[in-house]
């Protein structure tokens, strides 16, 4: 079932999936119990809501860890010229994502469940780099990106994956941040907005 769901509904007298969903399946209506502070509705919101958000940091993740797949792989000998170049291009910021740095399975950890960690590493990367570290390092992975199946070329490609995985980072990073942020906050920004 896909869940598509505002919490502040902008026609609250309209069912949503997620909703019509508990009442046609489960048999239970959206002000049940009727007595109760927190309904059918409110669980169906709570739901929803938690679901995008883990969604959208999961699939950022999951869009890191491919691009992670598509370099050389630690261990092996093109994996072990690769990251050291790397770290030469990159300076002392390259161990920010460097395999001997990264505490073994990392990666294990982030398709677990732990949202932050490689995110939070490659933009502390990205953000050490000088502009010529930066093309130094698109050089680097636009060379192994040669090498694959990407069927795009040179530090044209290598920047093309930098930026990419810049955007994803970035995205993790603000899904994040959404997980301290109370309803409160939430109505704040749209008040503040609508009286803007």
């Amino acid at each position: 079932m896909i869940v598509n769901r505002r919490i502040a509904s902008e026609q609250p007298d309209e069912l949503d999936e997620l909703e019509q969903h508990l009442i046609e399946k489960l048999n239970s209506p959206l002000d049940w119990p009727e007595s109760s502070d927190i309904t059918v509705s409110h669980v169906a919101r709570i739901a929803a809501a938690a679901t995008c958000d883990t969604a959208y940091s999961q699939a950022a993740n999951g869009h890191l860890i491919d691009l992670f797949a598509a370099l050389p792989l630690p261990g092996t000998t093109e994996g072990k010229s690769f990251w050291e170049r790397i770290r030469e291009a990159g300076g002392s910021g390259a161990w920010n994502i460097h395999p001997a740095n990264m505490g073994g399975p990392l990666f294990d950890r982030i398709y677990d469940g732990n949202e932050g960690g490689i995110a939070s590493r490659l933009l502390s990367f990205l953000a050490e780099l000088a502009p010529s570290q930066r093309i130094a390092v698109a050089e680097v992975i636009g060379s192994a990106l040669d090498r694959g199946t990407i069927g795009v070329s040179g530090a044209y490609g290598g920047e093309l994956w930098l930026r990419d995985a810049e955007i994803s980072a970035w995205r993790v990073a603000l899904a994040g941040r959404r997980a301290f942020e109370t309803a409160r906050d939430r109505e704040r920004f749209f008040q503040a907005w609508r009286s803007a």
